[in-house]
């Protein structure tokens, strides 16, 4: 699939996971190594925070690798007016989601891991493929992919 038939669509899926979730004020979907696929932001710069994500996934790859808990799949960083959490989206991308102080994280988590999923299979060029099962109950959940080295 070539980027101008990706990005509306990434971009839609970006509109549709703050129209889920009110107290989210931004979010965007870049490459590992730091370029702006989509975004829905208003007071960020896209360019930079894409440039920080990907600095903060090669500093998240080696503290997970280091402390024995393998591959990195989500960061998220507590603010003193919010949170940015980034989750794998596919096999080279990131989404990264601006929440506010009062953002309930465990709905923040379940809306993202499965806007994740979607923006994954468009990317991957897997629109096709049913939809993820959610997890029975006691079970870990899928939370997406492992980010690949680059």
């Amino acid at each position: 699939m070539n980027a101008s038939t990706l990005q509306p669509r990434i971009a839609a899926e970006l509109r549709g996971l703050r129209a889920r979730l009110p107290q989210v004020h931004g979010g965007l979907v870049a490459s590992t190594d730091g370029l702006v696929v989509a975004h829905d932001t208003e007071d960020v710069e896209p360019e930079g925070l894409a440039a920080l994500t990907a600095a903060a996934l090669g500093v998240g790859r080696r503290l997970t690798e280091a402390s024995g808990q393998g591959g990195l799949r989500e960061l998220l960083a507590r603010g003193e007016r919010g949170y940015v959490a980034t989750y794998a989206a596919g096999d080279s991308l990131v989404l990264t989601v601006l929440a506010a102080h009062d953002a309930n994280v465990g709905r923040l988590h379940l809306e993202a891991r499965r806007a994740c999923g979607r923006i994954g299979d468009v990317a991957d060029g897997t629109p096709g493929r049913p939809p993820r099962r959610e997890p029975e109950r006691g079970r870990e959940p899928e939370r997406g992919r492992e980010w690949q080295r680059t």
